[in-house]
């Protein structure tokens, strides 16, 4: 091909390439496809092969030469996905019974990419974890089967070579790279027994006592199980779905850490809330977690769970290292604006904040240089396109379909590890035919009431900046242990709530500390001339003062009972309460 990185476009007007960095053009080597009913694309691991259904047969093509390898008539394939040596393709179709309902056919197949023939067929009706999980060399093959994991041994599909059982194994895992294979596996816990995650060494599973490590929870409906590059560790996130507090619309989540050494922690997150995302760098020493209630909270945490570098809080719900694990992109996408913040972890500065709107997806090119972000259907189908930025905040490429048509899906060529080398870091932005990206600035809602009066600048939230948590040069040989932190939590909260005492008491008793919006609209000696309602107001202003004082003990770390958080959340309440009696309403 004329390019080094095409990408792949999905949707209505068909399936087709585009060179990538510089030219932007259609790729003539790979010849579009204008179906209409193009469900299923993939690339191989190392990018060299390519197929897709188009409605009427599965084509499997070498995308270095342009040659057509193979052809399957499997017209409602749903799912594709190579092995990582490119000796097998899967495919899946949705599994269907007979009308007289006796058993559908195997659904699952298994192609031998050199003869073209089928190795294995299998009934696989969930669409969920469907594919078989091969080794990085395709020495092993693993599949769940009615709560058990079976493997194969050298892509023989025709023999069990292991079998790996436990109560219910709902999960599983295997680790990247070279032997020896290890996997991760999960189990639901029943009956009051909690939940457990444990990790194994190809072919050892002779019980509790072969496993490499064992971390066990309760609160968890399903499970996220991410291995880092190097096949050391696994971080887990425990979600459940629903949140018996009622404090979050997401559930609640938890995040775990288990060594392939037997070692199991925790992460302690600072700050309460969901788990938006859960990232490994490349260099599989420190891994990002977004978290906590919006502005949400963003850390770098090193193999012993410790923060290395808090981003501080902004509107964020997912991060993405580059390929060789020197940039990171914190992003808000979904319910959020799309705002972007590429960080140069290496020396923890900030490169460069564009903002992608709308965007449904974002995906680094293999280059480590260049990003995708793409607004997507049926997530949103109006403004349907894609942009392609150099990582500096240039928009280089952008692409936007007829409004007639809809866009499923976009995607670069994967390369393999070392084709393109690691560049410096640039904080310079990269010369663009296209315009920066400069979105509107959104205006704050304001209620007809107040649409005549003088805007006063207020925030709901004031954000938290950046900052190291690597220990400093005195501090290198001890690092805090968390018990130690957990005291000067304590410390600190006992000695701001002795502060505030001495501010009260130089107050004096008459003074009535109200929140600062509410001082700028009322002067603390005026009455209505109604003596219920004075009584009235002057309640709600001891209950305001009671919530400022909740909310400087849990941002100076105190760890706040439910009842407190409760009263914290009638807070804007109470503030329109308030008003409403002041103005009379």
């Amino acid at each position: 091909m004329s390019c080094l990185f095409p990408l792949a476009v999905r949707g209505s007007e068909g399936l087709y390439m585009v060179n990538g960095p510089p030219s932007f053009t259609e790729s003539v080597a790979f010849q579009r496809d204008s179906g209409k009913n193009c469900k299923a694309v993939a690339f191989s691991k190392d990018g060299s092969l390519f197929a897709w259904c188009n409605g009427e047969k599965v084509n499997v093509i070498n995308v270095t030469r342009a040659e057509l390898l193979h052809f399957f008539d499997l017209p409602k394939t749903v799912c594709l996905e190579f092995s990582p040596k490119n000796n097998v393709l899967a495919t899946w179709q949705a599994y269907a019974t007979a009308k007289d309902g006796t058993a559908g056919v195997p659904n699952l197949q298994l192609h031998d990419l050199r003869t073209g023939k089928c190795l294995k067929s299998f009934v696989q009706k969930k669409m969920q974890n469907w594919c078989p999980c091969w080794a990085e060399d395709e020495s092993i093959c693993a599949r769940n089967v009615n709560n058990e994991v079976h493997f194969f041994e050298n892509n023989n599909f025709n023999t069990i070579a292991n079998k790996l059982h436990l109560q219910k194994v709902s999960d599983f895992v295997l680790s990247p790279g070279a032997q020896p294979t290890k996997v991760a596996v999960y189990v639901p816990g029943s009956k009051g027994a909690p939940s457990f995650v444990r990790l194994y060494q190809y072919p050892n599973f002779g019980g509790p006592q072969s496993a490499l490590a064992n971390k066990s929870f309760f609160k968890a409906d399903k499970v996220t199980m991410l291995w880092n590059k190097k096949a050391t560790a696994v971080l887990v996130v425990a979600s459940t779905e629903v949140d018996k507090s009622g404090a979050s619309y997401y559930g609640e989540q938890t995040l775990h850490y288990l060594a392939a050494s037997g070692e199991s922690a925790v992460v302690q997150l600072p700050k309460n809330g969901p788990i938006y995302d859960v990232a490994w760098s490349p260099n599989s020493v420190e891994f990002c977690a977004v978290y906590g209630f919006m502005p949400a909270k963003a850390t770098v945490f090193n193999l012993k769970c410790d923060p290395v570098f808090d981003f501080g809080t902004g509107p964020r719900n997912a991060a993405y290292y580059s390929p060789h694990g020197h940039i990171l992109v914190l992003a808000g996408f979904g319910n959020l604006r799309g705002q972007m913040e590429v960080w140069d972890v290496k020396n923890y500065k900030l490169i460069s904040k564009p903002v992608a709107s709308d965007s449904t997806y974002f995906a680094w090119c293999p280059d480590g240089e260049h990003i995708v972000t793409a607004t997507c259907a049926p997530r949103l189908r109006v403004g349907n396109g894609y942009k392609i930025w150099h990582y500096t905040g240039s928009v280089l490429h952008s692409y936007e379909v007829p409004a007639d048509e809809e866009m499923w899906q976009v995607f670069w060529q994967p390369f393999q590890d070392g084709v393109f080398p690691e560049r410096a870091v640039r904080y310079q932005a990269v010369p663009s035919e296209l315009p920066r990206a400069q979105p509107s600035p959104a205006q704050a809602y304001r209620p007809p009431a107040l649409r005549n009066r003088p805007v006063t600048s207020s925030k709901l939230h004031e954000d938290e900046p950046p900052q190291n948590m690597k220990p400093q040069l005195g501090g290198i040989d001890k690092p805090v242990s968390k018990t130690a932190l957990k005291n000067q939590r304590k410390h600190e909260a006992k000695k701001a709530a002795k502060q505030e005492a001495k501010a009260d008491a130089h107050q004096g008793p008459a003074q009535v500390r109200a929140p600062q919006n509410i001082l700028q609209n009322t002067v603390p000696a005026m009455t209505t001339g109604d003596p219920e309602v004075d009584k009235k107001i002057k309640n709600l202003k001891k209950k305001l003062k009671a919530i400022e004082q909740l909310k400087e003990q849990a941002a100076a770390g105190k760890q706040l009972e439910k009842n407190q958080v409760e009263k914290i959340q009638k807070e804007a309440a109470l503030l329109k309460e308030l008003e409403d009696l002041e103005l009379g309403v």
